[in-house]
């Protein structure tokens, strides 16, 4: 199964020591695991360094093999601190006693609960939205309401998915299944493989340019990735659909990424000092301006390209149910054949 050759894939990569171990010679440094992409954190870590002093040692890989690596160091892990691209990895890692309460006491003043674990042991540092982006000279966007939409005979042969391993996916299909069911959820995962067919991609940014391209009509992607395409080709046919808001719908999918303290930090101080920049105002406006995510602090703007968070209304699940969901959804991918 898909899950299990991961899991695989990861103690192999840890056995034959492909994925390196960081340097721990420097006095002042924190130790990062990062399941997000390089190109997205480390301008928010470089800026941190040269701010503070403080040499971060970044190891970037997926967020799954990162907890599994987590788990097969134990004691001797080097990391100080778990940074994922979604909250389903960090409660994951928590329901493994992987990470540790934060004890800042700015943790609570900063994030609204709804971003951060009951334990606080993570917290979300930037939110995004799982939405439509469709190509503005074929699709009439009153004529899609939900997610599920997407799933139905009339969009076959014109929308592009992420593939089966993207986290993505699996927490966008977890909200449908704790929203509306397993039928439903067997349905929409069901109807998006038959609809995408071919047009499977790996990474986010190749659906929104296949979108824009024509290539498909529409596609399902995080919000940020549409602005990012935007501001490079203002002239690009494509806009982004929050789609979910009508009384019966599930609302629009917002998942975070976020950080959690690991359960053996060895630099707890300059951890904490990362944490608070991260939760601080130059972080948060970092993540709202380079990436163009939602901030989860609530004093701080998002970019003003973005649909303000006051006009629409995203779900209410929380976000601790994406770890107790992803092996059922999982599953189920991998049983419906989703590529």
């Amino acid at each position: 199964m898909l899950h299990s050759f991961f899991m695989l894939l990861t103690f192999m990569l840890l056995y034959f020591g492909m994925l390196g171990v960081p340097d721990l010679s420097a006095e002042e440094s924190v130790v990062v695991y990062s399941g997000r992409a390089e190109r997205l954190i480390k301008p928010v870590l470089d800026h941190f360094q040269q701010t503070t002093g403080t040499t971060v040692q970044l190891l970037t890989a997926g967020s799954t093999e990162l907890v599994n690596r987590l788990r097969a160091e134990g004691a001797q892990s080097p990391a100080d601190v778990f940074i994922t691209n979604e909250a389903g990895a960090l409660e994951m890692a928590r329901h493994l006693h992987l990470l540790q309460p934060i004890t800042l006491p700015t943790v609570a003043t900063t994030i609204p609960t709804q971003f951060r674990a009951p334990d606080n042991s993570w917290i979300g540092l930037s939110g995004r939205i799982w939405i439509v982006v469709y190509n503005t000279n074929m699709v009439d966007p009153s004529t899609i309401h939900s997610l599920l939409d997407l799933a139905t005979p009339p969009w076959k042969g014109k929308l592009a998915i992420p593939n089966a391993s993207s986290e993505y996916l699996q927490a966008g299909a977890s909200m449908v299944l704790a929203a509306k069911g397993e039928k439903t959820a067997d349905a929409f995962l069901q109807g998006i493989r038959d609809n995408a067919g071919n047009e499977v991609y790996a990474k986010n940014r190749q659906i929104v340019d296949a979108v824009a391209k024509g290539k498909v009509a529409v596609g399902l992607v995080n919000h940020y990735y549409i602005f990012r395409h935007l501001g490079t080709d203002p002239q690009a046919p494509i806009a982004p659909l929050i789609t979910d808001q009508d009384n019966d719908g599930i609302g629009a999918i917002m998942n975070v990424a976020g950080i959690g303290l690991t359960a053996h930090a060895k630099h707890m101080s300059a951890a904490n000092e990362l944490i608070t920049f991260l939760m601080s105002s130059a972080g948060q406006e970092m993540f709202a301006s380079i990436n163009k995510e939602y901030p989860v602090n609530p004093s701080i703007q998002a970019d003003p390209v973005l649909p303000p968070s006051s006009s629409f209304r995203a779900s209410t699940i929380p976000l601790t149910r994406l770890a107790e969901l992803r092996e059922p959804i999982i599953q189920t991918i991998e049983r419906l054949g989703l590529r």
